[in-house]
Order: C-alpha cells, then sequence, then structure tokens
C-alpha cells in the first residue's frame, strides 16, 4: 500500500514540474495568463509558472514572416481591370498585443492589403501601374505599417508579385512591343547604312587625295628629272664650248650652230632658208675635216 501512496506522489510531482518548468527558444514568446487575466511575457530562456494559476495563452514566434497573398482584382483610374498579387513581409513586435489586438491577424492583414491595394491602383492608370511597382511597394508598406501598429506588426517590406492584365490589354501591349521593337530594328538598319555610306564616301576622298597626291609627286619627280636633264644638257654645252674657245674656233662653233638652227626652221617643205656664203664656206671646211679625220 505504502508502495502506491509513493507512486501517486511521484507521479503528481512529476506533472507539477513538467506544467511548471517551461523551457522557451530562441526568437519565441510565451503569453501568460493569470485567473484569466495578461500576467506577463515570457522571453527564450527557463521559467517557472503558478500551476492551476497561471497559463500560457500564446505563443509567438518573433522570426520575420512571409506571406503571399492570393491575385485581388483591382480597378484601375482608365477602367481596366487586372489581377495583382502581392507578398508582405511583416515581424511581430509585442506578442501581448498579437495576442489579444485583433483575432486572426494574417487574415485581417490580406483584407487590410487588398483595400489599400485597390485605393492606390484607383489613382493610377495602365501605364502608371506597369511601370510604377516602387511607388505602390512604398504606398502599401507606409499604409500597413501604420495599420498593423496596434496589433503588435511591423510590416517591413511589401513586394507586388504579379501584375496581369486582361487577355485583349495583353495582346495589344505585345502588339505595341513588337511595333516598337520593328521601329528600333528599322532606326538601327538606317543608321547603320548611313554609317556604311560615309565611310565609303570618306574611303573615295582620301583615295582621290591620295590619287592627286601622287600624281603631283608624280609631276614633280618629271619636272625635276627633266630639269636636272636640261641642266646636264647646258653643262655639257658649255663644257664643249670651253674646249672649242681652246682651240679658237668661237666663231665657227657659232656659225655651226647657227646652221644647225637653220636647218631646225627648214624643217617644212615649203620653207626656203639663204645661207650666207660664210657659213657654206664654213660647213664645207667642216665637211672636208671630217672626211680627213675618217681617212
Amino acid at each position: 500500500m505504502g508502495w502506491i501512496i509513493g507512486a501517486l506522489i511521484f507521479v503528481g510531482v512529476l506533472i507539477v514540474v513538467t506544467y511548471c518548468v517551461r523551457i522557451i527558444p530562441q526568437s519565441n514568446a510565451y503569453v501568460i495568463e493569470r485567473l484569466g487575466a495578461y500576467s506577463h511575457t515570457l522571453d527564450r530562456g527557463l521559467h517557472l509558472i503558478i500551476p492551476f494559476i497561471d497559463r500560457v495563452a500564446g505563443k509567438v514566434s518573433l522570426k520575420e514572416r512571409v506571406q503571399d497573398f492570393a491575385p485581388q482584382p483591382v480597378i484601375t483610374a482608365d477602367n481596366v481591370t487586372m489581377q495583382i498579387d502581392t507578398v508582405v513581409y511583416f515581424q511581430i513586435t509585442d506578442p501581448m498585443l498579437y495576442t489579444y489586438g485583433i483575432h486572426n491577424p494574417i487574415s485581417a492583414i490580406e483584407n487590410l492589403t487588398a483595400t489599400t491595394l485597390r485605393n492606390i491602383i484607383g489613382d493610377l492608370e495602365l501605364d502608371q501601374t506597369l511601370t510604377s511597382r516602387d511607388l505602390i511597394n512604398t504606398k502599401m508598406r507606409a499604409i500597413l505599417d501604420e495599420a498593423t501598429d496596434p496589433w503588435g506588426i511591423r510590416v517591413q517590406r511589401v513586394e507586388v508579385k504579379n501584375i496581369l492584365p486582361p487577355r485583349d490589354i495583353q495582346e495589344a501591349m505585345e502588339k505595341q512591343m513588337r511595333a516598337e521593337r520593328e521601329r528600333r530594328e528599322s532606326i538601327l538598319r538606317a543608321e547603320g547604312e548611313k554609317h556604311s555610306a560615309i565611310l565609303i564616301a570618306e574611303g573615295e576622298k582620301e583615295s582621290n587625295v591620295l590619287g592627286a597626291q601622287g600624281r603631283k609627286e608624280a609631276r614633280i619627280t618629271e619636272a625635276e628629272g627633266e630639269a636636272q636633264a636640261i641642266e646636264r644638257i647646258q653643262l655639257a654645252q658649255a663644257k664643249a664650248a670651253e674646249a672649242m674657245k681652246g682651240i679658237d674656233i668661237d666663231n665657227a662653233y657659232i656659225k655651226l650652230k647657227s646652221l644647225e638652227t637653220f636647218e631646225k626652221v627648214a624643217d617644212g617643205k615649203a620653207t626656203k632658208i639663204i645661207v650666207p656664203s660664210e657659213l657654206q664656206n664654213l660647213a664645207s671646211i667642216l665637211q672636208s675635216a671630217k672626211e680627213i679625220s675618217k681617212d
């Protein structure tokens, strides 16, 4: 009989200890009620509660949460109905307010997100809605954070996940985008052809300039060659004249040159030249000298 009583006492003590001793994990909090009223909040670590007097009213996770809400129908300022779904990042900052502030806080946040989104999109047109995601996110975060503050919730971030316009609007947007791409392609092609034509014209211009410079240099070289040739001929004639001066035939050489000049002038068929007798005698003498030298 004694061992039965001892066993009952052991079980009773075990139950009491199990109920009284609470080990709370990291990033968690327990809301404790005493005799039905809020008493205090237990943070991480080892804690003791009074059996049958204290009870755990709520276990709250303090980690940041991500809630993906279903797409909501919204109407823009230009009467276009579209589906938009959002993602809300929030964190519980006050377990007591979260436990007693509102019933079913996640549902409350979802409904508040839907109404806020409709109000914001209602002031924007379709094009503004598609290009103003940052503006929508910022406004929604500010409104939701202020509204959920009495519930012990802090909204960290709100993101518009998808914007789904009606099918006809999507087709019109696709056609517009296709036309825009074709326009850009035409502009790029025209710019490429223009650039190519400019390069060809510049190439022809440089070719013409180089050709002109080449012809100029060729003419200069040819003129210099002719000048050098004339200079050498004149130099040779001057040396010949000097040599002939040494043998006292200055007058004879001059007359001979005059005779050669007359021969060139008399190249035409109808040209008659009267040669002075002195030149004739000089020519005869020179011809005799040539024959003697040959013998």
